[in-house]
C-alpha cells in the first residue's frame, strides 16, 4: 500500500509511483489524498489496483509507524542500514504478534502473550 501527500503534480506523482513500482510488487489498494494528479496516473501505471481517496483515510498507515518511530529518537537514528531493516523486522514481528497474527501463544492472556512467545521462541531457536 502507498501513501502520497496533496499538492503534487502529474509528472512527480509519475516518477514516485514508477519507481515505487519498480522496487516492489503491485499494490492491490493506494491511499492518496485528492490531488487531481493521482488519479491519472494511477489509471495509467496501476488500473487494477483500488484507489482509497478520502479524508483521514491513511491515518491507519501513519500510525503503524508511531512505535518505530519512538524507539529511534533516543538511539538518534541508525547508522546502518541493517540495522534498520533488523529494527524494522523485528519491529513488524512484535506488533503483528501483539495483534494475534501467529498462533504461537494462544492460550495465555493478552499481557503475557509476548513474554510467551519470546520464551518459546529462544527455546526453539
Amino acid at each position: 500500500m502507498f501513501c502520497c501527500r496533496r499538492g503534487v503534480t502529474w509528472r512527480p506523482a509519475r516518477r514516485f509511483f514508477t519507481r515505487a513500482l519498480l522496487a516492489g510488487t503491485v499494490p492491490a489498494e493506494v491511499t492518496t489524498d485528492r490531488a487531481p494528479a493521482y488519479p491519472r496516473v494511477l489509471g495509467e501505471l496501476v488500473p487494477s489496483a483500488l484507489h482509497t481517496v478520502g479524508q483521514y483515510a491513511n491515518n491507519p498507515i501513519e500510525a503503524d509507524h508511531g512505535r518505530l518511530k519512538a524507539r529511534l529518537r533516543p538511539m538518534c537514528g541508525l547508522k546502518r542500514h541493517r540495522s534498520a531493516r533488523t529494527l524494522a523486522a523485528g519491529q513488524a514481528f512484535v506488533q503483528n504478534l501483539c495483534r494475534d497474527h501467529y498462533d504461537i501463544p494462544t492460550d495465555v492472556p493478552g499481557r503475557h502473550r509476548l513474554r510467551i512467545a519470546f520464551d518459546d521462541l529462544a527455546i526453539t531457536i
